[in-house]
């Protein structure tokens, strides 16, 4: 893994690039979740390495080592996730201009970064030769409404960098209620436990989420969930849906299905979903991992 810094806007992105030996085949750029970075994905980077695919990817805004104090952990800044799309585009043109312009190029992005990835395809899609889209989820607009009342209430109170444990509970707290023996509070990312430890013992992992973070995680649910949005990913653009059927994020495969469907009935043509029977949230990071990065290479060599 190789580690550089970009210019966004502003922003100083750290970004990590995962070169294969031989022959570059396709470039797989990573959007990372929530509370986690970009270091995290090394593994399944170095397993597509292998078959010819270079991996790159960014720490996202408040984010592991785009975050440069720990304060700012968390805190993406007042454009919120239209700056988050614009860092991803960023990241997608440097790697386009360091390996080329014309080798086939997807978006791989899981939990949040899935959803910050689906903004990008309606906003860049046609830059792209395809997108997996993993993890993801849909918020009713009444939870949706409710959330970003609260928000709004909490940062005019105690300010936009307040750190709300109200928010964590409301976000996540019901997120282990189907796993019967809990160990810890992450239990739902996954039955790997050493993964769900290692998780649990890194500083970029643990951090509380500020009230701007939040803020940024329901205007990009806000700005997906919109049909005229979704009428705006290219039809002819492959996307391939994949997640847990125990992950609380999409509720249970429920919520996967439901945000396959919409972008069926806008007319994409060539789209597919995949949902792994007892994984948890991070599929990267199960049992059953190795099964889930041959699925993702296949349908990438597929698609070149």
């Amino acid at each position: 893994m190789q580690k550089r810094y970009i210019s966004s806007g502003s922003s100083r992105l750290h970004i990590a690039v995962w070169e294969p030996s031989g022959e570059r085949k396709a470039i797989m750029q990573i959007s990372h979740g929530m509370i986690e970075y970009i270091k995290r994905y090394s593994h399944f980077a170095n397993y597509l390495n292998q078959a010819g695919i270079l991996v790159i990817g960014n720490d996202h805004k408040g984010h592991g080592l785009t975050a440069e104090k720990d304060e700012d952990l968390g805190y993406f800044g007042e454009e919120k996730s239209a700056a988050v799309i614009e860092d991803l585009h960023e990241v997608t043109r440097y790697a386009k201009e360091q390996y080329g312009a014309d080798v086939p190029y997807f978006l791989f992005g899981h939990s949040m970064g899935s959803f910050m990835a689906r903004r990008y395809l309606m906003t860049y899609g046609e830059e792209l030769t395809g997108a997996i889209i993993c993890g993801t989820g849909y918020t009713p607009g009444a939870v949706l409404t409710a959330g970003k009342l609260c928000a709004g209430v909490i940062s005019k109170v105690k300010g936009e960098r307040h750190r709300s444990k109200f928010l964590q509970k409301l976000a996540f707290g019901s997120y282990n209620k189907r796993i019967a023996d809990k160990r810890t509070a992450n239990d739902w990312l996954t039955k790997n436990t050493e993964m769900v430890d290692a998780y649990n013992r890194d500083k970029y992992c643990t951090f509380l989420f500020t009230v701007n973070g939040y803020q940024t995680l329901f205007d990009v649910l806000g700005f997906i969930q919109k049909k005229e949005n979704i009428e705006k990913i290219p039809k002819n653009l492959p996307v391939y849906m994949i997640a847990g059927e125990e992950d609380p994020v999409g509720n249970y495969g429920k919520g996967v299905e439901k945000v396959f469907e919409e972008y069926r009935k806008c007319g994409i043509r060539d789209l597919e979903l995949k949902l792994y029977e007892d994984d948890r949230h991070e599929i990267l990071n199960e049992l059953d991992r190795e099964n889930v990065y041959l699925d993702v290479k296949n349908w990438i060599l597929k698609h070149i």
